[in-house]
C-alpha cells in the first residue's frame, strides 16, 4: 500500500508546492515526540500501583473520553492584521505531555500551516473570483456584439445601403475628428505586445472599470493601431495581440485604410460622427481568447479545489498519528476548527465552477455538455502496454542491425582514411543526419522522463494540451521505429555496394528514404502523431521568421536546440544540394563543394540558427522592455563571430585565422558558460543555503548539480578540435566530426533538464499554475 506521502507529494499541485500543508516537517516533528514518548515509557515500566489505577480509571468512558476531548487543548480565534488574512488560529495545550514543549512545537507548526492554507486559498479565490467576474462581463459584451452584427447585416440587405437607426443597445458611431485620435494614439502606448484595436461604445463598458484590473500586462504595447469611437464619454477596445506577421501586416494596412476612408469620407453623422462596421473577423479572434480564458479559469477552480481537498485529508492523517503517538484525542476537537475554517467553509469557488460550466456550455459548446467537457476537462490519454512492446521490439532490431553494419562497414573498410570516397561524400551525410537527430530526440524523451520524475510542468511551460503533447514512451517509439528503418535502408545499402553493384543504380536509395521521411512529416492525414507533427512545423516556421513572430517558450527553446545541431544542417544542406541539383547522376559530389553559391549557403546555415535566436532576444526586447535580452543577444552575436572565425580558418590555415578562432571562441565559450550557470539553470548564487546553488533544489543529492556544470564545461570545449585536429587512430575524419557533434547533442539534451526545472521554479516561486490570458475588451475614458 503506498503511503500518504507519496500520495499527497504524487497528487499536489508543483507551482503551489510551498503552499500545502508541510507534511513531512509535521511527521518529522511527531517522530521527536514519539521518540521521547518512548524513553518516558521505558523510564515508567515499573509504575506504582495507585499510578495504574489512575490510568485505568481515566480509559472509562465516565471519566476518560469527556474529558479528554474537553480538556486535551483548546483552539483560540484571533482576528488578522488585514482582511486578506482573515481569522488565525492559535492552540493552547491545557494538559501535560510527555513532553510539552516538543508538543507545544507540533502544535505551534500544525496553526502555522492551517493560517497559511487559509490565507492561500482566501488569496487565490479572490483573484479567480475577480478574474470570473471580468470574464462574465466580457462575454456579455461579446454576445451584444455579435447581435449588433447580425443586426448590421440583415439591415444592409434590407435598407440597400441607406443609414442605419442608431441602436440603444450598441453605439457604434466613429469620430472624425483626426487631432483626437491622433492625441489619443500618443497617449495609450503599451509595452507587452503591439495591438490590433477597434474601440466601441456599449452600456456594458461602464462595468468594465479600470482595464488594468482585467489585464495589467496587455496595457503595455509600443505600437497599436486605433480606430477611435466615442459616446457619452465611454468607449471600448478590442485587443488583439499581433502575434503573427499576418496579424501585423493586415493592422498596418487597415490604419492605411482607415485614415484614407477618415481623409475621403464627407458625410458624418451628427457631432461629427458616422457609422462603424463592426469587423466579423475582430470579433472571432475576441470569442477565442474569452474561450480560452475560461478554460484557464475552469482549470485553475479545479486546482484550487484540489488543493483544499488534499490539505483537509493531510490536517486528518497527521491528526491521526498524533492521536495515535501521544495516546491523546485531539483530532475531533482540532478537526472541528479546521472543517470551520475558510479553505473547507467557502463554497465561492464551488459556485464559480458551476457557473462557468453553465456559461461555456450555453456559449461555447451549443448546449452540448458532453463537447464542453472536452474542453474544461480534457480526458488523459491512456499510455498502452503495445508501446513498450514496440519500443523493446524495435530496440532490438535496431541494436542487431547497427551491429550488423559496423561488422559490414569494418569489412570494408569504410571509415578508414583512405576508404570508398563516394561512399562517405553522398551517403555517409544522410547516416550522420539522422543520428544527430533522432539522438536528440531520444535525449528529449530522456528529459520528458526526469522532468516527470522530479514534477516539473514542462507541458505547462511549453503551453502544451495535455491530450495532445508526446509522453516518453512515444518518444522512444518513435525514435526506435524512425532508426531501425534507417539502419535498415542503409544496411541494405551497404550490402548492394559490397556486392559490386554501381552508385548509379543504387544512388537513389538515401534519397528515398530521406524523402519518405519529409513527406510522412507534412502527411496532412491524422496518423502518426499528426498534432505534434504540425506543431513542430508551426515552430519552425516561427523561428525561421522569428522577428515578425511573438516569441514564446517553445519557440525559443527549440531555436536553442537548433543552435546544437549546426552539422545536421550542414549535412541536410549538402544531401539536398547533391540531389536537387543532379550531381547524383554522374556521383559529382564535388560539385557543391566548388560552386561558389552554394558553398556560401553551406556557410550561411552555420550562421543561421544563431541568427535566429538573436533575433527572438531582439524581439523579447521589443515587446518585454527587459535589458536582458539585449545581453543575451550578445551572447549569440559572439557565437556568430566565433563560427565565421572557424569558417575563415578552414579556408585559410594560417596563423593569424587560428589565434582569432582561439580568442573568439575562448570569449563566446565564457559568454555561454555564464549565461548557462547563472541565468538558465539559476546556478552560482553566493548567498544560497546550498554553496554555489540555488535555494530550491529539484534533485536531492547536491552533487549531480555540480558535476553537471563541470560536464558542461567540458562539453563546450569541444571546439578545440578544430586546432588540436585530434583523430581516433585510422578513423576517418568524418567520424571523428560525428562524434563531437553528438557530443554537442547530450550537451544541449543535458542542458535541457535544468533550464525547464530553473523555470518551473520560477513559476513555483510566483504560485503561477495557469496561464493569464489576455482579454480583448478595455475601456477607455474620453477627455472631453
Amino acid at each position: 500500500m503506498v503511503k500518504f506521502s507519496k500520495q499527497f507529494e504524487g497528487q499536489l499541485i508543483p507551482e503551489w508546492k510551498e503552499a500545502f500543508v508541510d507534511y513531512w516537517q509535521l511527521k518529522k516533528d511527531l517522530k521527536k515526540i514519539h521518540l521521547l514518548n518512548n524513553n518516558v515509557n521505558n523510564a515508567n515500566k515499573k509504575s506504582s500501583f495507585s499510578r495504574n489505577i489512575y490510568t485505568s480509571l481515566r480509559k472509562l468512558p465516565l471519566f476518560g473520553p469527556q474529558r479528554r476531548e474537553n480538556g486535551i487543548i483548546q483552539v483560540h480565534t484571533k482576528l488578522g492584521q488585514t482582511l486578506s488574512k482573515g481569522d488565525l488560529y492559535e492552540t493552547e495545550l491545557l494538559e501535560q505531555f510527555a513532553d510539552t514543549e516538543s508538543a507545544a512545537e507540533f502544535f505551534a507548526l500544525l496553526d502555522l500551516q492551517l493560517n497559511k492554507v487559509n490565507q492561500f486559498f482566501r488569496t487565490k479565490e479572490k483573484e479567480f473570483i475577480e478574474r470570473g467576474e471580468c470574464l462574465k462581463k466580457q462575454m456579455e459584451i461579446l454576445i451584444e456584439l455579435k447581435d449588433a452584427l447580425i443586426k448590421q447585416q440583415y439591415d444592409k440587405g434590407t435598407s440597400s445601403g441607406q443609414n442605419i437607426k442608431d441602436d440603444e443597445s450598441i453605439s457604434a458611431t466613429i469620430s472624425c475628428d483626426e487631432e483626437s485620435n491622433k492625441d489619443r494614439t500618443e497617449q495609450e502606448q503599451d509595452i507587452e505586445n503591439p495591438i490590433d484595436q477597434v474601440i466601441l461604445d456599449s452600456p456594458r463598458s461602464s462595468e468594465l472599470g479600470n482595464p488594468t484590473n482585467i489585464n495589467t500586462e496587455d496595457n503595455k504595447s509600443k505600437s497599436s493601431s486605433e480606430r477611435v469611437i466615442n459616446n457619452q464619454g465611454k468607449s471600448l477596445k478590442i485587443h488583439i495581440p499581433l502575434t503573427n506577421p499576418t496579424r501585423t501586416f493586415s493592422a498596418i494596412a487597415y490604419l492605411f485604410r482607415d485614415d484614407m476612408i477618415n481623409q475621403s469620407s464627407k458625410k458624418c453623422g451628427p457631432n461629427g460622427r458616422k457609422k462603424l462596421h463592426i469587423n466579423r473577423t475582430k470579433l472571432k479572434h475576441a470569442e477565442k481568447m474569452i474561450r480560452g480564458a475560461f478554460v484557464e479559469l475552469y482549470k485553475g477552480l479545479g486546482y484550487l479545489k484540489t488543493y483544499r481537498n488534499l490539505n483537509m485529508l493531510a490536517f486528518v492523517k497527521i491528526l491521526k498519528k498524533f492521536d495515535k503517538v501521544t495516546n491523546k484525542q485531539v483530532l475531533p476537537i482540532y478537526l472541528r476548527v479546521v472543517e470551520s475554517s475558510y479553505f473547507n467553509s467557502s463554497d465561492k469557488a464551488l459556485k464559480l465552477a458551476d457557473d462557468v460550466e453553465e456559461i461555456f456550455i450555453k456559449h461555447f459548446a451549443e448546449d452540448d455538455k458532453k463537447k464542453a467537457m472536452k474542453y474544461l476537462k480534457p480526458t488523459q490519454k491512456k499510455e498502452s502496454h503495445a508501446v513498450t512492446f514496440f519500443i523493446g521490439l524495435f530496440g532490438g532490431c535496431f541494436i542487431a542491425l547497427l551491429v550488423g553494419y559496423v561488422i559490414m562497414a569494418h569489412i570494408t573498410g569504410l571509415y578508414r582514411p583512405k576508404s570508398d570516397t563516394i561512399y562517405m561524400e553522398t551517403v555517409y551525410p544522410v547516416l550522420s543526419m539522422f543520428s544527430l537527430m533522432f539522438l536528440h530526440f531520444f535525449m528529449y524523451g530522456c528529459n520528458i522522463f526526469m522532468w516527470r520524475k522530479t514534477r516539473v510542468n514542462y507541458s505547462f511551460i511549453f503551453e502544451l494540451a495535455q491530450t495532445k503533447e508526446l509522453k516518453y514512451r512515444d518518444v522512444f517509439l518513435i525514435c526506435t521505429t524512425s532508426m531501425t528503418a534507417v539502419i535498415g535502408v542503409l544496411f541494405l545499402h551497404l550490402t548492394l555496394v559490397a556486392k559490386g553493384y554501381s552508385y548509379n543504380q543504387i544512388q537513389a536509395i538515401p534519397a528515398l528514404l530521406l524523402l519518405v521521411f519529409i513527406l510522412l512529416l507534412v502527411c496532412p492525414f491524422n496518423i502518426i502523431y499528426k498534432s505534434s507533427r504540425y506543431r513542430f512545423i508551426r515552430v519552425i516556421r516561427n523561428i525561421m521568421f522569428s522577428p515578425l513572430y511573438k516569441v514564446v517558450m517553445l519557440d525559443f527553446f527549440m531555436a536553442d536546440q537548433l543552435c546544437s545541431q549546426v552539422p545536421m544542417l550542414r549535412n541536410l544542406e549538402y544531401v539536398a544540394c547533391y540531389y536537387i541539383t543532379g550531381s547524383y547522376k554522374n556521383q559529382d559530389y564535388g560539385y557543391c563543394i566548388r560552386t561558389k553559391y552554394y558553398r556560401d549557403l553551406s556557410y550561411a546555415v552555420s550562421f543561421l540558427p544563431y541568427y535566429w535566436r538573436a533575433m527572438q532576444c531582439a524581439r523579447r526586447w521589443f515587446d518585454e522592455g527587459h535589458k536582458s535580452h539585449l545581453v543575451n543577444l550578445g551572447k549569440y552575436v559572439s557565437a556568430m563571430l566565433a563560427a565565421g572565425a572557424k569558417v575563415a580558418y578552414e579556408k585559410e590555415k594560417n596563423m593569424g585565422w587560428l589565434c582569432l578562432v582561439i580568442v573568439m571562441s575562448s570569449v563566446a565559450t565564457v559568454y555561454q558558460l555564464y549565461w548557462d550557470f547563472v541565468k538558465d539553470w539559476g546556478l552560482l548564487q553566493c548567498h544560497s543555503k546550498n554553496p554555489w546553488l540555488r535555494n530550491e533544489l529539484m534533485l536531492r543529492r547536491k552533487f549531480i548539480y555540480y558535476f553537471s556544470m563541470g560536464l558542461n564545461l567540458v562539453l563546450r570545449l569541444a571546439w578545440l578540435q578544430t586546432v588540436l585536429h585530434y583523430n581516433f587512430g585510422t578513423v576517418d575524419y568524418r567520424v571523428t566530426g560525428l562524434f563531437l557533434a553528438a557530443l554537442e547533442v547530450i550537451r544541449r539534451g543535458h542542458w535541457n533538464y535544468y533550464r525547464l526545472e530553473n523555470e518551473h521554479l520560477n513559476n513555483a516561486g510566483k504560485f503561477r499554475a495557469v496561464k493569464t490570458v489576455p482579454l480583448p475588451f478595455h475601456e477607455v475614458d474620453e477627455q472631453d
